[in-house]
């Protein structure tokens, strides 16, 4: 339904006094070719913990960039490098990723969750694939359908967790830039056991706060994500900008079933953040 609802946000601004701003632009061609690094900063909302209702501010950083035909992203604590140079309106997408996730139980609010044992930060490798096409709805805009696979290899969760996902993206104008995405995540029971699960030692631990609970994997959350990005000097294609992105997921499974989701938190799980942006 978001891929619709994109498709047909997009093909209503085709007709808009503001596409014909693009005459100005490079053609798509030029686009491909030309090398380009975005970097941006600001402060990010997160929740406490993966499955909390308490949130905190950070600070977050992010980075987009092709040089050489090759790409490098960020999204969140994890980078992905698109090793496959792009040209013409349909392309195959692969690389490495690599990323970090972090405990945040230590530092939630919640006095129950508290007392239950840190986590290990988990060190994840992995991989992507897919298929991205370009010119769906006009000569810029691009529509892209992932596969990322990643296993922790820290010495934390000791899993794997596959995201499929399917994002669409179009400047709206030579000063705004729109993407949304949408996805899902595949955990395995690993996972859900070390992020999720309830030990007879933790009931202990928490004076019996909390009941005992042995969680399986599968199919851990969706989400859905919206991207804005607005030139302040120059245009898109260089000066600085403001951003704007903001990601809603729900857990599924036995991962909204654990306790310190069902009882502690929320299977709702909200993402923002804000900053300021430069592109050369």
């Amino acid at each position: 339904m978001r891929l619709f609802t994109c498709v047909t946000l997009a093909a209503s601004l085709s007709a808009s006094p503001a596409l014909a701003q693009r005459a100005a632009m490079p053609s798509p061609e030029q686009l491909q070719d030309r090398d380009m690094v975005t970097i941006g900063v600001g402060p990010a909302l997160v929740p406490d913990y993966e499955g909390s209702d308490d949130y905190r501010i950070i600070p977050a950083g992010a980075l987009r960039a092709k040089i050489g035909g090759v790409s490098v992203t960020t999204n969140g604590p994890n980078v992905h490098v698109d090793v496959i140079p792009k040209r013409g309106s349909f392309n195959i997408d692969a690389g490495p990723i690599a990323g970090l996730r972090f405990d945040g139980r230590h530092r939630s609010d919640d006095p129950v969750v508290k007392l239950l044992p840190r986590r290990k930060t988990a060190i994840e490798v992995g991989g992507f694939a897919g298929v991205s096409f370009k010119g769906v709805v006009d000569p810029y805009d691009s529509l892209a359908f992932h596969v990322d696979v990643l296993h922790d290899i820290g010495n934390a969760h000791e899993s794997t967790i596959i995201s499929p996902n399917v994002s669409f993206s179009t400047p709206l104008s030579r000063k705004t830039y729109v993407s949304l995405a949408g996805g899902a995540d595949f955990a395995g029971s690993r996972y859900a056991r070390y992020y999720f699960g309830i030990t007879e030692e933790d009931v202990l631990r928490t004076g019996g706060a909390i009941p005992e609970f042995s969680p399986d994997g599968g199919l851990k959350d969706l989400k859905a994500s919206l991207l804005v990005n607005q030139s302040i000097t120059g245009d898109l294609l260089g000066g600085f900008s403001v951003f704007g992105v903001g990601q809603y997921s729900r857990l599924a499974g036995d991962f909204k079933r654990s306790p310190i989701v069902s009882e502690r938190g929320s299977a709702s799980q909200w993402i923002a953040a804000a900053g300021l942006a430069y592109t050369w």
